[in-house]
């Protein structure tokens, strides 16, 4: 089953937070000192907010799957909508390493599309895909595919998934 997801970059963590907690009438599901995100069911969304990493406002839309081949599913009609999708396999972003594909629409606005594989104990990387700073569009030159660098933990010290937990 699919989950929208929602990602917003804002300036003010605590007073999104406190905005965000009251609009949904429920606390976050995770907290970092940079980031925090609801697992609504009502609405079904994945909704995350972070700060200090992209300007202010929507950062992307896309879904969350439950599984490697709900994400394969998607992936033909991600193709029909954008022939420059970008694969990403084991992308480590917003404290989980998740596998995806990136979509822009006509206007500019980045879809994500994504299975998380387990929660990480550190942001990570924003998607290289997207060029800092002046847009948040995925960029369709060479070299967009993940670049090496990420902060991703070594296997070992990565905890798995639940399907309650911080990455469900």
């Amino acid at each position: 089953m699919k989950r929208f997801h929602i990602h917003v970059s804002v300036d003010d963590l605590t007073k999104s937070i406190g905005f965000y907690s009251t609009l949904f009438g429920a606390e976050p599901t995770r907290i970092e000192t940079d980031y925090a995100k609801w697992m609504l069911e009502d609405p079904r969304m994945n909704f995350a907010i972070s700060t200090g990493r992209q300007p202010v406002g929507v950062n992307h839309l896309g879904f969350q799957v439950d599984s490697a081949d709900e994400l394969e599913g998607m992936h033909s009609q991600l193709a029909a909508a954008d022939a420059h999708l970008i694969d990403e396999s084991g992308q480590a972003c917003c404290y989980a390493k998740s596998d995806k594909y990136w979509v822009t629409d006509p206007t500019g606005i980045a879809w994500e599309t994504f299975h998380t594989l387990g929660c990480i104990p550190v942001y990570g990387e924003d998607t290289p895909v997207f060029n800092h700073g002046s847009s948040i569009v995925p960029t369709r030159g060479e070299g967009t595919a993940r670049q090496a660098g990420c902060c991703v933990p070594k296997a070992e010290s990565e905890p798995k998934a639940e399907q309650s937990g911080c990455c469900a």
